[in-house]
């Protein structure tokens, strides 16, 4: 049985999930050639994702090509209730899922998905195939492969794997073209600012945002801001990456220097502690903190407590203010927790359309080529990401050129010489 807030919000889910399904138009084609052919037969899927109304588009396109899914929440501050409620009530889903639940029901959630036994398993951000090799080995043996699609779960099972510890093959879907230059670059860009202005209603032009991590994300982030105005400082381990920001007229410095100056603070790097007690102490008044990494590690929230003299619970929607012993203010959004999914609603559809239908292509060509994979962590075949793009070009109605034959003959060639 599934578990979710109201079933009465069904109608409400069904029209959200209709408006989301009008930007999935590649989504929407694999759906109709999923009906005609059925990869998926019989399979059980279950998965860990954000309940929202374009993983509701994914989760019809595996029904509709022969799966049993059931679906957790992949962070309990992203759930929409309708949707979680069309997908049970109109839809047919098994959904565990009910919007800001605690942590003990969280992993009660994944335990239930996991306990139907299932063949593949789709992941955001590790949790559902962590708790599989850890806390219930026992449920195992039916697991053929899975998917994973968050650029913090695939650091997870690479580390997995090279300890030996991954017992079937996982394809890390994140690493598609079509995932991380377009879902983390654009969608994430788009989606955190939008989280940040729907919270706190600030004006981003004249401010100074720091983005920790350069990234995909951070990247996305950084032209975006920049775009509305304001002056963007970002910060990175990686030189390679620092490079590139600073080649793009971004300011370049460490957090400890970037935390004096900060007006916004965005995490996007999939580590912990990357804003600090250290930075806390010395940020300015009603500096605003913001995080759009997968955990809710990055800013250390523990300490920034432990600092305050009071706190103020919901100043405005997804906003606490801490106010400090000198009496300076510091407004943490989402208690810390993905920014864009909790303040606002994710990535636009349109992005969605092609994650999803990468995972979605995924899962059918596992349904056919598991037995052939290790336990490892394996890259989408070229192809599928190819087609993925092709399918949205043209439904942009955009046209591209094609190789001629000659042209074929000499990038594959090497006697052709100058």
């Amino acid at each position: 049985m599934s578990d979710i807030a109201d079933g009465s919000l069904a109608y409400e889910g069904v029209k959200r999930i209709g408006w989301a399904d009008r930007s999935m138009p590649v989504l929407r084609q694999i759906r109709e050639r999923f009906a005609e052919e059925r990869p998926l037969e019989g399979l059980k899927i279950a998965a860990c994702m954000h309940v929202t109304t374009e993983t509701a588009g994914l989760i019809r396109t595996l029904q509709a090509g022969g799966a049993s899914v059931a679906l957790a929440a992949s962070n309990p501050l992203s759930t929409q209730d309708d949707t979680a409620a069309a997908l049970v009530h109109e839809y047919g889903a098994e959904v565990f899922a009910r919007a800001g639940i605690d942590r003990e029901g969280y992993y009660v959630h994944i335990d239930k998905v996991l306990e139907t036994g299932p063949d593949l398993v789709l992941d955001d951000g590790c949790d559902l195939v962590n708790t599989l090799h850890v806390e219930r080995t026992d449920l195992l043996g039916t697991v053929k492969a899975g998917c994973e699609q968050t650029t913090t779960g695939v650091i997870r099972l690479h580390q997995m794997a090279l300890e030996g510890a991954l017992r079937f093959p996982m394809v890390a879907v994140n690493d598609t073209d079509t995932k991380h230059m377009f879902d983390n670059r654009y969608g994430t860009g788009q989606s955190t600012l939008d989280g940040i202005v729907r919270a706190t209603n600030t004006l981003l032009a004249g401010k100074t945002i720091v983005i920790a991590g350069f990234g995909y994300c951070g990247r996305g982030l950084a032209e975006r801001a920049r775009g509305l105005g304001a002056r963007v400082v970002v910060t990175e381990i990686d030189p390679v990456k620092a490079l590139d920001a600073a080649l793009q007229g971004f300011s370049v410095l460490p957090m400890a220097e970037a935390a004096v100056d900060g007006d916004v603070f965005i995490t996007v790097t999939g580590n912990r502690d990357v804003v600090n007690g250290a930075h806390l102490a010395v940020m300015k008044d009603g500096a605003i903190l913001a995080n759009s990494g997968h955990f809710d590690v990055e800013i250390d929230v523990r300490a920034l407590s432990d600092m305050a003299v009071e706190v103020h619970r919901g100043v405005r929607p997804q906003t606490d203010e801490y106010v400090l012993s000198d009496g300076r203010r510091l407004v943490l959004l989402a208690e810390g927790r993905l920014v864009n999914l909790a303040a606002a609603e994710g990535h636009p559809a349109a992005v969605m359309d092609m994650s999803f239908a990468d995972q979605a292509l995924t899962c059918a060509w596992l349904a056919k080529s598991h037995a052939t994979l290790s336990p490892a962590v394996h890259e989408v075949p070229k192809d599928i990401d190819t087609e993925v793009a092709r399918l949205k070009l043209a439904s942009m109605s955009i046209s591209i050129d094609l190789l001629t034959p000659d042209q074929e003959d000499y990038l594959h060639s090497w006697r052709i010489g100058s």
